[in-house]
């Protein structure tokens, strides 16, 4: 039996409920037809993207209507599982209708027979990923959502080792389970302390219970590190750059555009909900570390050679900026500056959203790449523009997106949260006011390093000459993949021309969070973005000004040049043998960054001998947290197993001794 407590609409609650139940059905029909390539594609992918509509507009209405309740009598003896929708779970669920529905889309067309997993098995594993993350937003008592966080677990580790019969897939799958299971511990250790003695583990008693503040801190602290592992924050962040890349591009995007932001959504529960109000050196802490994992991401986005790992690692750092956003929304509203503190939370939010669309869209695109030209180096791509025109033009939407350049919907984001740091100087704490400057610098330089590093994924993949010979027959994505890269290529862009519609709709999970002190965005009308008390800017007016400027340079050049331009080869300093390996390559545009930020990297290099037949220089950059902390916990892991191996012996008389021994060491404890 279903109990609902009923303050929301009735259909949007209905909808909400039924769409990972629908995921999961459209899962089990996979194993109808387990080796059905056309029944899966073009039939249980495109319904997948349906419930993601549905779910989306539900979660849409959702968003301004209230919050709903239900206790389902599913779980242990005395322990059901409770649900709620409220205006935080109702935006995430957004986020993850209109993801889901994208790539659904896009996964119709992409996958192949032969590809690893059977379809149909593969089918149950996408839509069961589906159905857990939506279960972790609804989630109302410590049971239910650290079940649904391990079905998505270990759904998306299924996934993730699709290439099972590769090793590298394997150990990459296998390090994030490792790294996703050290999480999830500390999530449970999170709610354990948030119970405070009561043992009652719904959310509502946890709101309930009296934390001393150490406790509290405590509490906290098991979040970042539970939550901060899944969403790649460093130094958890090692899985990230392997699991993608051994990942299908699909649940690549699905992974970065929306299982990441499951982490912030924990964060954002447990910080500003369950905990109440937060104190404001957890901001700082959460401040220093997101700013910090922003700068490490896209230091090394910036000098990879593989399409996959460099947006990987762009996820951290864009994981980094909105940990950096939530960091400082709680520096705020500890000091008691919560109109701020809504600002800055508003812009955490907004970029969510924003890196769920470009994102997607850039995995995505990776993904078609990948089928037309067998290719993921960057040294083995270049001018696919000519040859995929349908994905070189949403990709450059979303390039620009990501590099925060206006109008459109990254830059929405990156402007508000430079607001916020800008009116940090209210903050009623001298040595913070001296700090929070160095993470505005810090905000700046991480943006323009990601502008820098989407020139030089967008150049080197889709500009220049072909680097290989064999792209000249690289074709363009079909039309199940053109209409996913389209859809979210057009969100970005309405996203960034019309930001006040979603931004007033934030204004119910802003007040959740931090109170009824929410920033008026409805003040400056539609057609203006900002904060009342900061700034704001006109996406529409600076679009319509960028659009003027352009025709009018193309008609004056038109005008003045009409009949005088003629094509030619472009000079070649009057060297007539240049080909097409001498342009630019990844390694020349991360050359400088290298030189820049070398102390970040371990790097090795290997230097030709002068004898070598086809002598070769090469720098090999790796990830000094690999080698500081993974390797050698691995190692103390390795031996202790050694150690404890040697117990087995094989012999019946030494197993014996070892439960003779154990009964008397028990006895003399015991008495």
């Amino acid at each position: 039996m279903v109990v609902d407590l009923m303050l929301c609409s009735n259909w949007a609650w209905f909808g909400v409920r039924a769409a990972p139940v629908a995921w999961l059905l459209l899962g089990l029909l996979g194993l109808l037809r387990p080796r059905g390539l056309r029944f899966v594609a073009h039939g249980l992918f495109p319904a997948g993207a349906v419930v993601g509509v549905a779910l989306a507009v539900c979660a849409w209405q959702a968003l301004a209507a209230g919050s709903c309740a239900a206790v389902l009598p599913l779980g242990l003896p005395e322990l059901p599982m409770h649900l709620r929708l409220d205006a935080l779970s109702a935006f995430f669920l957004l986020l993850l209708g209109g993801a889901a529905a994208a790539v659904s889309v896009f996964s119709a067309g992409y996958f192949r027979a032969g590809e690893g997993t059977a379809p149909g098995l593969l089918a149950l594993q996408y839509h069961l990923f589906l159905a857990a993350m939506a279960w972790v937003l609804l989630a109302d008592d410590a049971y239910a959502f650290m079940v649904a966080w391990e079905v998505m677990a270990l759904a998306s580790f299924f996934l993730v080792t699709s290439q099972h019969r590769v090793p590298e897939v394997r150990r990459a799958g296998f390090l994030y389970l490792l790294i996703a299971h050290l999480g999830a511990i500390a999530v449970l250790l999170c709610f354990g302390v948030l119970q405070g003695g009561s043992w009652q583990f719904t959310f509502d008693a946890m709101r309930r219970a009296q934390l001393s503040p150490g406790w509290a801190s405590v509490a906290f602290a098991l979040a970042v590190f539970g939550f901060g592992a899944k969403a790649g924050l460093v130094p958890l962040h090692a899985w990230l750059p392997e699991a993608h890349p051994a990942a299908p591009s699909p649940v690549s995007a699905l992974m970065s555009g929306v299982m990441l932001k499951t982490a912030v959504y924990g964060l954002l529960r447990v910080g500003f909900d369950l905990l109440g109000a937060p104190h404001w050196s957890w901001g700082a802490a959460l401040l220093a570390l997101g700013l910090f994992s922003a700068l490490f991401g896209v230091m090394f986005a910036a000098v990879q050679t593989d399409m996959k790992r460099l947006l990987a690692y762009s996820s951290i750092e864009n994981l980094g900026l909105i940990c950096a956003a939530v960091g400082l929304a709680m520096l705020f509203d500890g000091s008691g500056q919560r109109p701020f503190a809504a600002l800055a939370l508003a812009a955490a939010l907004f970029h969510c959203l924003n890196h769920a669309l470009f994102k997607s869209l850039l995995f995505l695109a990776t993904g078609s790449v990948l089928h037309a030209t067998q290719q993921r180096s960057l040294g083995k791509l270049g001018g696919l523009i000519r040859r995929m025109p349908w994905v070189a033009w949403p990709t450059l939407v979303a390039s620009l997106a990501i590099a925060g350049l206006p109008p459109l919907n990254g830059f929405v984001s990156e402007w508000l949260l430079l607001q916020a740091f800008l009116v940090s100087p209210r903050l009623p704490l001298a040595f913070v006011n001296m700090l929070v400057p160095v993470g505005a610098a810090l905000l700046v330089l991480a943006s323009a390093l990601a502008g820098y590093v989407m020139v030089k994924f967008y150049g080197v993949i889709f500009l220049g000459r072909m680097r290989e010979p064999q792209l000249a027959h690289a074709h363009d994505a079909g039309w199940f993949e053109r209409v996913a890269l389209l859809a979210l290529a057009g969100a970005c862009i309405g996203l960034g021309l019309l930001p006040a519609l979603l931004l007033e709709r934030l204004n119910a999970t802003v007040g959740l969070l931090v109170g009824s002190a929410a920033t008026r965005w409805g003040d400056l009308g539609w057609l203006r973005a900002g904060a009342v008390s900061a700034a704001s800017f006109s996406p529409l007016l600076f679009a319509a000004g960028i659009a003027l400027v352009m025709l009018g340079g193309f008609a004056a050049i038109r005008r003045l040049y009409h009949g005088r331009v003629s094509r030619g080869a472009p000079w070649d300093c009057g060297y007539p043998w240049q080909d097409a390996r001498m342009q630019d390559t990844a390694e020349g545009f991360g050359q400088p960054i290298r030189q820049i930020f070398e102390p970040f990297f371990r790097m090795r290099r290997h230097l030709p001998s002068p004898f070598d037949a086809s002598p070769r220089y090469e720098v090999t950059v790796e990830d000094r947290f690999w080698y500081l902390l993974y390797r050698p916990i691995a190692g103390a892991v390795e031996r202790a197993a050694g150690l404890v191996g040697r117990l087995q012996q094989g012999r019946i008389a030494v197993y014996l001794l070892y439960g003779f021994a154990t009964l008397v060491a028990l006895l003399v404890l015991v008495l």
